[in-house]
């Protein structure tokens, strides 16, 4: 609709100036219903060049535009604006066109197929998946349905830090507890893993249990001196929790990949020895140093430490050279907002590899923290990981459906508050609640009909009238255009939200209207409409992995 308004607009633009760009036609959903479907502000855009008033301009443009059986009234409103009512005809057409397309309505093609890729969770295989996790998977998640859903080729990619440091902590620590060292002894691990968890691994470890992770089976020596048989089943043990996490939470991915694969590949080695080659480091102190400040940071960055150990952000740069090389021109990591500090390390990393990639390749997303409340108190601790709560204690106090709903709702970039008392509530103050009884009330409404959906079409002639009926056509009239809005901004809140609204607009028309009335037409118009609502609700729930039930 936004097309067909917009080439109206510029045959009548272009009799009254030389402009040659339609570009500079925006068009706008105002809130309130009076002030129409669509408006454009085009008319303040051109006064200044033209230098005619905006409301003259506007009388002009108003008599040159072409008329459209699309179109009830076009009107001058404010300072100059032009607001747009669709006809009876245009609303009917949205209708059908939703009963049309069912399950593919709100899809576009907009990314022709092109590949990305997409990373997220990312988890170090040292402990249970956390809430912060949790929001990670929700917000990857979403992007990712998002972008399949406007024409992309997604991988769903998942990077395991399974080397450095924190690996060797955390094989010390299962050490520590098969010797049955408690954690508050001095001989436990300074910096070691406490949880619960740590004993359940130490636990399996002596009774050579086999995990298998990912089509591995890693079976454990039961020797408290084989150190990497402890190092290798514990991270087995934690891959595999993670991933039963994950599915619980309804978040599947394509691709994983392991760090210690690039240092075993070599390829490590190569990048730092291509850095090297290129002129972009040097030697101080007895530590190498990679020259981040070529490339816009605000110091030199250490790159092999003096114990020869690289630093974190190498294999990070190795890797997403690795993704480059697998042809992901488009890549986003969602990511912690802890990890701001990398990214202009990670990128100056690939600029000095010479490789010509973009400067600002990968894009980020990152979100902020989560706190977790419960009967007005902040539930920081988990009994199994000892130092925080854990994602799946939230998917078993609320479900995934809440639990996805809650940790996507918000911009990223905002910090969070997860009610778990709201969350598990059964009224309309719960969104997530709200919107799937919007659902379960339309399936009610048309299993009591008993007709057969696949047949409800709305007769081009009918006319809908109240306000209740044309704020609800405007709603999900909006969803394509909302889908595509939250894919390019890269905001899967704009899904919830949109949703929220939706639901609001359902629940207004089912309390004011009845539908299975006398009159065949006016009932038939009134399913079609409900039903229309429907397959929106439910293909939005979709994109954000939450279930659309029949009841409640």
């Amino acid at each position: 609709m936004k097309a067909h308004l917009t080439e109206l607009l510029f045959l009548a633009v272009k009799q009254i100036t030389d402009c040659n760009d339609s570009s500079i036609i925006v068009f706008e959903r105002p809130k309130i219903i009076n002030h129409g479907d669509f408006s454009t502000n085009i008319c303040l855009v051109l006064s200044k060049k033209l230098k005619k008033s905006p409301r003259a301009l506007a009388a002009m443009i108003l008599e040159k535009i072409p008329t459209s059986d699309l179109i009830s009234n076009i009107e001058i409103a404010g300072a100059g604006f032009l607001n747009f009512f669709l006809s009876s005809k245009a609303n009917n057409k949205i209708i059908n066109d939703i009963l049309n397309s069912k399950d593919s309505y709100g899809k576009n093609k907009t990314g022709n197929n092109k590949k990305i890729q997409i990373e997220f969770v990312s988890a170090n295989p040292t402990g249970p998946l956390h809430v912060g996790h949790g929001r990670g998977a929700a917000i990857g998640d979403c992007l990712a349905r998002l972008f399949e859903t406007s024409g992309w080729v997604v991988t769903r990619e998942f990077y395991y830090n399974d080397a450095g440091e924190q690996i060797n902590n955390l094989m010390h620590s299962v050490k520590a507890s098969c010797q049955k060292i408690p954690t508050d002894d001095p001989r436990f691990p300074t910096d070691g893993y406490h949880g619960e968890y740590i004993n359940e691994i130490a636990k399996a470890f002596l009774s050579m249990k086999t995990i298998d992770c990912q089509g591995v089976k890693i079976k454990a020596s039961g020797k408290i001196e084989d150190t990497k048989s402890i190092q290798e089943f514990s991270i087995a043990y934690l891959r595999k929790e993670q991933d039963l996490d994950l599915i619980a939470f309804k978040t599947k991915f394509d691709v994983y990949s392991l760090e210690s694969s690039f240092y075993k590949d070599g390829k490590v080695e190569k990048v730092v020895d291509s850095l090297i080659k290129e002129g972009h480091t040097y030697e101080k102190d007895g530590a190498l140093w990679l020259k981040t400040t070529n490339f816009g940071d605000d110091k030199d960055r250490v790159m092999k430490k003096t114990d020869g150990t690289y630093t974190y952000f190498i294999p990070d740069v190795t890797y997403h050279l690795d993704k480059w090389e697998r042809g992901f021109k488009k890549v986003i990591n969602e990511q912690g907002a802890d990890h701001h500090s990398t990214i202009s390390r990670v990128r100056a990393g690939l600029q000095g590899l010479n490789k010509n990639i973009p400067k600002d390749w990968p894009e980020y997303v990152l979100h902020q923290m989560i706190t977790v409340i419960k009967g007005n108190k902040e539930v920081k601790i988990s009994k199994r990981a000892g130092s925080y709560l854990t994602l799946r204690e939230l998917i078993d106090e609320v479900g995934c459906d809440a639990t996805r709903y809650f940790l996507a709702a918000r911009r990223p970039d905002s910090q969070l508050v997860f009610d778990i008392d709201l969350a598990k509530s059964q009224n309309n103050d719960n969104p997530v609640y709200y919107i799937q009884y919007a659902h379960a009330r339309i399936s009610k409404v048309l299993e009591q009909w008993g007709g057969d959906i696949s047949t409800l079409k709305l007769d081009e002639s009918f006319i809908f009238d109240s306000n209740v009926e044309l704020k609800l056509i405007k709603s999900i009239s909006i969803y394509p255009e909302i889908v595509l809005q939250a894919t390019n901004e890269l905001a899967p809140h704009q899904i919830a939200n949109f949703l929220k609204e939706c639901a609001a607009d359902l629940h207004s028309y089912y309390n004011n209207s009845k539908f299975l009335v006398e009159d065949e037409k006016i009932k038939m118009a009134r399913l079609s409409l409900i039903n229309s609502t429907k397959y929106v609700l439910k293909n939005g729930l979709q994109l954000l992995g939450i279930e659309a039930p029949p009841q409640m």
